[in-house]
């Protein structure tokens, strides 16, 4: 799946164990609307240093897959967590440097809601 948006937040990678890493940033989707959604994705081991490509403020097109995994804990009680799982990036337009607020008034020409599609052939979700 891909989604287009503006760079947000850049994360410090964390290094979760020494076979483990991962770096979290956050996008702006619908930056030109009266809701924006702040997106967090993470990447995952070799490619957490896709990020040192871009800046915040970039609009940038991510591509990525959503993962679900199920827990149960010891007292027997299940729960669901969700992954947004970014593999890819490239940027759509450089940002101006200047803080969030005046780099969206610059991008609301497109206010239209952001497309979702899937990249996979074998993609089995049900919409």
């Amino acid at each position: 799946m891909e989604v287009t948006g503006i760079l947000k937040v850049k994360f410090d990678t964390n290094v979760v164990s020494e076979r483990f890493k991962k770096r979290d940033f956050v996008l702006t989707v619908e930056p030109g609307s009266p809701y924006p959604q702040h997106v967090t994705f993470q990447l995952v081991q070799d490619k957490v240093n896709i990020l040192d490509n871009f800046n915040v403020g970039d609009e940038v097109k991510v591509l990525f897959n959503l993962k679900g995994r199920e827990w149960t804990s010891p007292q027997g009680e299940i729960k669901y967590f969700n992954t947004i799982d970014a593999w890819r990036m490239e940027k759509v337009s450089q940002g101006s440097g200047t803080s969030q607020q005046s780099n969206n008034a610059g991008n609301m020409e497109n206010n239209n809601p952001p497309v979702f599609t899937s990249t996979s052939a074998d993609d089995d979700l049900p919409f």
